[in-house]
């Protein structure tokens, strides 16, 4: 009789919006040096993984999301146990809730849970925030599990003490990867100074407005109207 499968631990991995935003300018190579503000939200995809012989994964609730190494998920996966140099493997499952290409860091954040559950199922001494940064800018973030005020490409990151507060999410249903975004604002160089983060702080705590911006908003509403849609009703409420 065979032993019986190990049954699937169940994580949550996130989202996050950026309270603020300042894109200061572009890097050789294309990243760009970034101050702004991050916070981890109670949303997210969930992942279960469990040991196995070799590596797999399935994706639920996301049509024509890839299962094999174009999905960040299988890429964190495969760099954590080559680093770790575990003979081994996972069975991982995402269930995708989270829309796709939303700057709500779905995708990194999977990725950054998955390296967390890795290291816990198989334990190494792998410096998980140095393999993170290979996987993508916002994948450190996703390690610190609180919320941050983030310099550099985004792995520079010094814990806030951002209060908990209620938000509204509204996803008009277009999709808008990074890489366009950060192009777009590119095209124009409109490059911005560093936020406000003492002002964003007094204002979450009640004592005043909270001074949002983002420098990305500019560039991505101007061709998108159904986002124009939404922050105008947001703004009308």
């Amino acid at each position: 009789m065979t032993a019986p499968s190990p049954a699937p631990a169940t994580y949550l991995a996130p989202a996050k919006v950026n309270l603020g935003l300042s894109v200061r300018g572009v890097r050789q190579g294309g990243y760009h040096d970034l101050h702004t503000v991050m916070v981890p939200l109670a949303v997210g995809d969930e992942l279960e993984i469990a040991p196995a012989p070799e590596l797999s994964l399935r994706v639920e609730g996301a049509v024509g999301l890839p299962a094999d190494g174009r999905n960040l998920v299988y890429r964190a996966a495969r760099a954590y146990l080559d680093a770790a140099g575990v003979p081994g493997g996972a069975a991982i499952t995402l269930h995708k809730t989270l829309p796709l290409a939303s700057g709500l860091g779905g995708g990194s954040s999977d990725a950054a849970t998955t390296l967390m559950a890795l290291a816990r199922l198989y334990p190494a001494g792998v410096r998980l925030p140095e393999l993170a940064l290979t996987l993508g800018a916002d994948v450190p973030f996703f390690l610190l599990g609180r919320a941050a005020l983030a310099g550099g490409v985004g792995e520079v990151l010094t814990p806030l003490p951002v209060p908990k507060v209620p938000l509204v999410l509204v996803n008009p249903g277009v999709e808008v990867s990074a890489r366009d975004a950060y192009a777009w604002l590119d095209g124009e160089e409109e490059f911005t100074s560093e936020l406000d983060v003492e002002g964003i702080l007094t204002g979450l705590a009640g004592s005043g407005p909270v001074p949002y911006f983002n420098a990305l908003q500019g560039p991505v509403a101007a061709r998108h109207a159904p986002i124009r849609a939404a922050l105008a009703a947001l703004t009308a409420a």
